[in-house]
């Protein structure tokens, strides 16, 4: 048990609606000190979740206790993730993809806000097409990454903490992000905040509802330490709505990977990839995965909100 302990937190209410009708969801299996190896993003302890609640309101799933957002944003400063870098030719088909959906809702470019922008793949390929790239993200790894090889300079920091202008942005970017915070709608209330009238907030998240999740259960790979909010359709909205957003448009988020990265999620293969002669070879190779697992939604800005 870690209560008591400082960096450490109960939770007596929902994260996504404010509920406080939360009960027992299912015991966790992750014990020990949190290091930022666990939290990095190419991290592939799959089936490691901390205790979990569900909110009876909303069927949000989070972690409770959780870590603080303090201790969280202390580890993530401290991240160094190489191997996400390495991968960036797979990532970039799957931003790529984002990015051409949201421009069918704001077809003239303007300023893109992306929170959690890693080396800033996004970014790069936004600018490329005609936006106004920003970011915040808080492994110093990460941001001198983003700045050494795209020349892009991030904010370095967390959203929840960070002074931004409001009303500016026509879009903010959050793949991959929601799940990690322990506050999830004070970050997207403050993506409501530094939007334009009408701006739409892109998010991607697991589903853990999802057949994928069910079929993989335990070793499904979103069940990890760094992730620490589960969102179902009904608790994203509810998430939304609170922090005044209308979906707009929603579909499954399918990944892009290269089969030497995909390979690498299993840890006995680890070692020997490094030393195979083909492993270049593997690299260019791309395989599309379409679980169906996350969630990829699109969401206006309320124009009364």
């Amino acid at each position: 048990m870690r209560e008591g302990e400082a960096w450490f937190r109960a939770l007596t209410a929902c994260p996504a609606c404010a509920g406080v009708g939360i009960r027992g969801y299912k015991k966790g299996n992750f014990s020990g000190d949190l290091t930022q190896d666990q939290i990095k993003i190419t991290d592939s302890q799959y089936g490691k979740t901390w205790d979990l609640s569900i909110c009876g309101d909303c069927g949000h799933i989070f972690a409770n206790p959780c870590p603080t957002p303090e201790h969280l944003s202390s580890l993530y400063g401290r991240v160094e993730d190489p191997l996400y870098e390495e991968e960036s030719a797979g990532r970039s088909r799957n931003f790529l993809r984002i990015l051409r959906r949201l421009e069918k809702f704001i077809p003239e470019r303007g300023a893109l806000f992306d929170v959690g922008a890693a080396t800033g793949i996004l970014l790069d390929l936004a600018r490329r097409r005609g936006w106004e790239p920003t970011g915040i993200e808080p492994s110093s790894w990460a941001v001198r990454a983003a700045a050494d090889r795209y020349g892009i300079g991030l904010i370095e920091g967390t959203l929840e903490t960070a002074t931004l202008p409001e009303d500016r942005y026509a879009a903010v970017t959050m793949v991959d992000f929601i799940e990690h915070t322990p506050l999830p709608f004070e970050a997207v209330r403050k993506a409501q905040a530094i939007l334009r009238p009408a701006g739409i907030l892109v998010l991607v998240t697991p589903d853990i509802h999802s057949r994928a999740a069910r079929l993989a259960g335990r070793k499904w790979w979103h069940l990890r330490p760094a992730h620490l909010s589960f969102f179902s359709r009904r608790s994203l909205d509810a998430l939304l709505r609170r922090a005044g957003f209308s979906i707009v448009a929603e579909r499954r988020y399918s990944w892009t990977f290269s089969a030497h990265y995909l390979l690498s999620r299993k840890p006995a293969l680890q070692a020997r990839l490094k030393n195979m002669r083909p492993a270049s070879f593997l690299k260019r190779i791309p395989i599309r995965l379409a679980l169906g697992d996350s969630f990829e939604v699109y969401a206006m800005k309320d124009t009364g909100g």
